[in-house]
C-alpha cells in the first residue's frame, strides 16, 4: 500500500471524509455517496441524496465547496423528465449549501442511483474525528431515528402521507446548523449517523476512542409513525443486519423488547450528527441549537462493551 504524508484521514479510519494537506497548508476533505431511490417524488429523492452526500463534510467539522453528479439512470425506459427532478433537486439542495455542482458522470443503467462527491474545505488543527471522545463527554444527537424504517414502509406503501412527510423533510435537512452551531463549541467527536445505524456510528466512536458508552433509550427520539411501523414488521434488512453487528459490541438491558432494539439500530439515511461534548459545552449547544437535538447519553471509561443501552 502506498502511504503519502499529505494524506491525513483516508479509508483506514472510521471518519466520515478523506483529509488531504495540500502545498500551500490548506486541508481539503473529499466524500462521495449515492443511492437508489427512497420516496416516490423524483425531486425530494434528488434533495434527501445531496443532503445525505454533504453531512459527511459537515461532521468533519468543514465547509462544502462544490460538488460532481454521480448519476445513473435507465435513459431508455424513464422519461429524461424524471432524471431532470431529480438532479434540480440535488443542484437546490446544494445551493442551499451555499455550494455550486460544476459537472459530474452519467451512466445507462437498469436501477436509477443519484448522489454527489463533494469536496471541502477546513482548518487542520480544528477537523473533528470520531476518535476523541473522552469520558464525561455528553452525547448529542441533532435529529429523529426511523428514516430507514419509514422508507420501507413508503416502497411498501402502508404509510400515511403525513407520517412519510416527516421522515422525508428530517432527511432533506442538512446537517449545515448543526455544524456551525459545534464550531462554536469543542466537540471532541463527530460523526453522523446514516447506514450503519446510531448504534453502530457510536460503536465507531467508542472503539476508535478507546472508552464506552451509556445510553438512555427513553431519551432517544424517533420519527413519528417509527414505533408503530416496527410493531407492523416493517423492519430493513439493514436494520437487522446492524442489530447483528451491534449485539457483539453492546449490552442492551433486559427492559428493551427486540422492536426497541432494531429501532436503535434502524438503518438511516441523511441522519444528524452524533456528538460528544464535555459537559458545559453540550449545555451550550443545546441552547443554541434548540430542542430538535437530544441529550441521549454519556462517555465513560472503557468497559467489556463499547456500549450499554438502558431503558
Amino acid at each position: 500500500m502506498t502511504t503519502n504524508d499529505s494524506v491525513i484521514t483516508d479509508y483506514t479510519s472510521t471518519d466520515d471524509a478523506a483529509v488531504v494537506r495540500l502545498d500551500n497548508g490548506k486541508i481539503i476533505l473529499q466524500t462521495v455517496d449515492f443511492f437508489t431511490p427512497i420516496v416516490d417524488d423524483p425531486y425530494t429523492f434528488g434533495q434527501i441524496s445531496a443532503a445525505n452526500s454533504l453531512s459527511d463534510i459537515y461532521a468533519m467539522g468543514g465547509h462544502p465547496l462544490f460538488a460532481l453528479n454521480i448519476v445513473a439512470f435507465p435513459i431508455q425506459k424513464l422519461s429524461h423528465t424524471i432524471l431532470s427532478e431529480i438532479m434540480q433537486g440535488g443542484a437546490d439542495k446544494a445551493a442551499e449549501a451555499g455550494i455550486p455542482i460544476v459537472g459530474g458522470h452519467s451512466i445507462d443503467d437498469n436501477e436509477p442511483k443519484y448522489g454527489l462527491v463533494v469536496t471541502g474545505e477546513a482548518i487542520e488543527e480544528n477537523i473533528w474525528t470520531n476518535s476523541g471522545a473522552k469520558p464525561g463527554d455528553q452525547i448529542i444527537l441533532t435529529k429523529p431515528i426511523g428514516t430507514g424504517i419509514i422508507s420501507t414502509a413508503i416502497k411498501k406503501e402502508k404509510v400515511s402521507s403525513s407520517i412519510a412527510l416527516a421522515a422525508t423533510e428530517s432527511m432533506k435537512t442538512l446537517n449545515k446548523k448543526a455544524s456551525e452551531i459545534a464550531q462554536k463549541f469543542s466537540p471532541n467527536a463527530v460523526t453522523d449517523v446514516t447506514g450503519f445505524g446510531l448504534v453502530g456510528h457510536l460503536i465507531e466512536i467508542c472503539n476508535a476512542s478507546d472508552v464506552s458508552a451509556n445510553i438512555n433509550y427513553k431519551q432517544i427520539e424517533f420519527l413519528p409513525g417509527a414505533i408503530d411501523l416496527v410493531s407492523e414488521g416493517i423492519i430493513p434488512g439493514g436494520s437487522k443486519r446492524n442489530l447483528d453487528h451491534a449485539e457483539k459490541f453492546t449490552v442492551f438491558r433486559s427492559s428493551l423488547s427486540s422492536n426497541q432494539k432494531l429501532l436503535a439500530c434502524d438503518a438511516q439515511t441523511s441522519g444528524g450528527l452524533l456528538l460528544t461534548f464535555p459537559p458545559d459545552d453540550a449545555e451550550e449547544f443545546l441552547k443554541a441549537f434548540g430542542a430538535k437535538a437530544k441529550r441521549i447519553g454519556e462517555i465513560v471509561y472503557k468497559k467489556t462493551y463499547s456500549v450499554a443501552i438502558d431503558n
